[in-house]
């Protein structure tokens, strides 16, 4: 069964004139770097209240040690696996017009890919609260906290979306536009529980695309909008298709 949906797969790929990638916590789990939600998620180990917007600013010292600890001293050090690599390759080819990811791991882009409307933003770029000064998060010494603005002194927090912030406008409008036009979405790694970001898998969907999904798991997209549902791990499912769409 497995074969026949891995060969399917491949055929709508093929034909497609235009196919992207959604990605969730799933496709950075081969990486190190742990979801948010489920039994072994950051959540059930740290109180999510630090990225909540109102507590960041009541509490910016007590919220950027916890800050610093999950996404700097431990998620830094994550690096891209077979899947990210492939999907950057697949831009490169022409073959996948971009990636839509609710991760903000920036592990898309070491792994080469190079149009990637991050739905959350991205943990490795800061933003200042004062003046809106944005810089890379490898020019800050977390040493010395809170963050500063280099520029004003102002309060600085990592530019990913937090509780309480509206996604990135410029974010927003690529993904409906990616599935608005596709005809084949690939959703990798994703559960589809956090809105809005699972609306894009379901706009491509209604639209008329065909929709990949690759997870272990069932998912909420699965029995709702799933044409062709891969069992597998992220990085074991690309090397499959990869595969087969170029090896000859």
């Amino acid at each position: 069964m497995e074969d026949d949906l891995i060969e399917k797969s491949v055929e709508s790929l093929r034909h497609s004139k235009y196919t992207f990638a959604f990605t969730g916590a799933g496709i950075s789990v081969e990486s190190g770097v742990p979801p948010f939600r489920g039994k072994n998620g950051i959540w059930s180990k740290y109180d999510p209240k630090v990225l909540d917007l109102d507590y960041f600013y009541a509490n910016p010292l007590e919220a950027w040690k916890v800050i610093r600890e999950i996404f700097y001293d431990y998620f830094g050090k994550a690096k891209p696996n077979p899947a990210h690599s492939i999907l950057g390759e697949w831009e490169q080819k022409g073959f996948l017009k971009c990636v839509v990811t609710q991760n903000i791991d920036n592990l898309h882009q070491a792994g080469g890919s190079k149009k990637v409307y991050e739905f959350h933003g991205n943990a490795q770029k800061m933003i200042c609260t004062k003046c809106s000064y944005r810089f890379p998060a490898d020019e800050v010494d977390f040493d010395k906290l809170p963050v500063a603005c280099p520029k004003c002194g102002g309060l600085v927090k990592p530019d990913f979306v937090f509780f309480g912030e509206a996604i990135p406008s410029d974010a927003y409008a690529g993904s409906l536009d990616a599935a608005r036009n596709a005809d084949v979405c690939i959703v990798i790694g994703s559960l589809g529980e956090v809105m809005p970001a699972a609306m894009i898998p379901m706009e491509a969907k209604r639209n008329g695309a065909t929709i990949i999904e690759i997870n272990p798991e069932t998912t909420n997209f699965t029995n709702q909008i799933t044409d062709y549902h891969l069992k597998m791990g992220a990085s074991d499912a690309m090397k499959i298709l990869n595969d087969k769409l170029f090896s000859n």
